[in-house]
């Protein structure tokens, strides 16, 4: 089967065109035509009617959505999770667990697992573990009853599971640097956060392999001018990834646009981290067993007032950052979409070019998403 999209606005890091048409054969690009060309016939034919269409997105941390989380007993979570995500442009995502004991670690991953053989939305990567590696003095809206140090035979039961892509942890932690050595031999990528670590301790986890930073500036040692900490690490090591909340909220528009200024733009991701009452109204929802108060955007425990995760959804979390930046689209999708798929290792996603795979979203003016494809299928 082939896909004609004509009359789109095509945005892919690099290119900005009005008026393009994308030829898909099966689940491939397999052209890009400019404005004027001669459009070739194709079995389906989808007008985008101006529209932005972008690479689908890629959410490499998000906690859950419709009042599920990715770590609940409850089968019928990951789909709705995953359809949810799909309604935000999400195409590929790394769903992610929390700090909890192995048994319910395994247990999520079972329904991750099943969910990932046969998606009926955003098609899973591999799973994000948080935790529960994790600095106690830097928990966040990480349980304190399941906090403990490194331990990499339990990585290896739970990757035995389903296929673990990312591991946050604190590498100040007891044996978290030989732990470094052990995750990237299984070709998992080490991330700090929830992290008190000064430079030098996360230098040491360097030289072993770790270049990735958990929702930065969040729930890390923060920059001092005698000690710059996880933050300055960020901007100061021009291969270390940063992920970002952009909400407004987690890092406020003038940190966003600090970021955008000093940092490389091929070493950020736009995540959500985002929690069970994304895509739902403000009330009282559940983080980890914790109890949270979604109220005035913000998602915060109740027991102390500290974020518990966001709200947030990618289409939006794109839209902040243009506005906040005022950067060119074509420079700021790939941190949506490309930089995700090179860390990752995956080749085929994140451009829109022949040769990649065709998961792509469809964006209004007000960024609000009008349609996906997974595979070249329209899928809403």
């Amino acid at each position: 089967m082939s896909l004609l999209i004509i009359n789109a606005r095509l945005i892919t890091p690099g290119l900005d065109l009005q008026g393009a048409a994308i030829l898909v054969n099966d689940n491939k690009i397999s052209r890009v035509i400019p404005a004027g060309g001669a459009l070739p016939q194709a079995d389906e034919t989808y007008d985008a009617q101006g529209k932005m269409v972008v690479p689908g997105f890629i959410d490499m941390h998000f906690h859950g959505a419709m009042g599920y989380e990715t770590t609940t007993d409850d089968p019928k979570a990951m789909p709705a999770i995953g359809e949810a995500k799909l309604r935000e442009g999400v195409t590929n995502c790394c769903p992610t667990t929390l700090t909890l004991s192995e048994e319910k670690l395994t247990a999520s991953l079972r329904h991750i697992e099943a969910y990932r053989q046969n998606p009926t939305g955003a098609q899973v990567i591999g799973t994000h573990l948080e935790g529960p590696y994790v600095n106690p003095e830097c928990l966040g809206a990480q349980n304190p009853a399941y906090q403990r140090n490194p331990d990499l035979a339990e990585i290896n039961r739970l990757h035995a599971v389903s296929p673990v892509s990312i591991i946050t942890y604190a590498i100040e932690l007891p044996g978290a640097v030989d732990f470094t050595d052990g995750l990237v031999s299984m070709g998992i990528l080490p991330s700090c956060g929830h992290t008190n670590a000064t430079l030098a301790q996360f230098e040491a986890g360097k030289t072993r392999g770790l270049r990735r930073l958990t929702h930065f500036c969040n729930q890390m040692t923060k920059l001092h001018h005698r000690e710059i900490g996880m933050v300055g690490c960020g901007l100061i090591h021009s291969d270390v990834y940063v992920e970002m909340i952009c909400d407004k909220i987690h890092l406020c528009p003038d940190m966003i646009r600090l970021v955008f200024q000093l940092k490389d733009h091929s070493h950020i991701l736009l995540i959500t981290d985002a929690m069970e009452a994304s895509h739902l109204q403000p009330g009282n929802y559940q983080i980890g067993g914790l109890d949270v108060i979604v109220k005035d955007g913000a998602a915060r425990l109740a027991s102390n007032g500290a974020l518990a995760g966001s709200i947030l959804r990618m289409n939006h979390a794109l839209r902040n950052v243009h506005e906040v930046t005022g950067l060119p689209l074509s420079d700021i999708i790939r941190c949506t979409s490309l930089n995700q798929a090179e860390e990752l290792g995956i080749t085929d996603l994140g451009r829109i070019e022949a040769g990649y795979r065709a998961n792509l979203t469809v964006l209004d003016d007000a960024f609000e998403v009008t349609q996906v494809f997974l595979d070249g299928k329209p899928r809403l």
